[in-house]
């Protein structure tokens, strides 16, 4: 990952995905969660954005990714109402697998456009990820 200065603090970079620059978030520093802590079960997670008729692809770092499962509509409930007070347009629903709760989220929402677009400005000016010699040794290891 090669860090990008005068980003937002959630912004942890960019990686290189097919010779492409792509940015990489932490969705729990977004969320007010503090930070992801950097393990060997430390992923990122490629999403698409779709706004309007663009699409963006951003990765998303993730504690761990335990598996991938597809899930009937009959098993997900739609988000809770918590109130005014709390934000949850971004959460698609609640699905429940094997006497857990998952949260899926809308990751068409989970970002503004202005962010989205502040990204994908801030990424024309970027080379696409990879270069050693640029990159911090802190960062070299992260996901090794």
């Amino acid at each position: 990952m090669t860090r990008i200065p005068q980003t937002p603090e959630f912004m942890r970079g960019v990686v290189n995905v097919r010779g492409s620059a792509v940015p990489v978030v932490d969705l729990r520093m977004k969320f007010g969660l503090g930070q992801v802590e950097r393990t060997l079960n430390t992923r990122i997670v490629i999403v698409e954005i779709r706004r309007d008729d663009a699409v963006s692809v951003m990765g998303a770092l993730a504690d761990s990714v335990k598996e991938v499962l597809e899930l009937e509509t009959d098993r997900i409930d739609p988000p809770p109402r918590m109130g005014a007070a709390v934000r949850t347009d971004f959460i698609r629903g609640i699905g429940k697998h094997a006497e857990r709760f998952i949260l899926i989220l809308d990751v068409d929402k989970v970002f503004s456009s202005d962010e989205i677009q502040d990204m994908s400005q801030l990424l024309g000016d970027v080379p696409p990820a990879g270069n050693a010699s640029a990159q911090a040794a802190s960062d070299e290891d992260f996901f090794r």
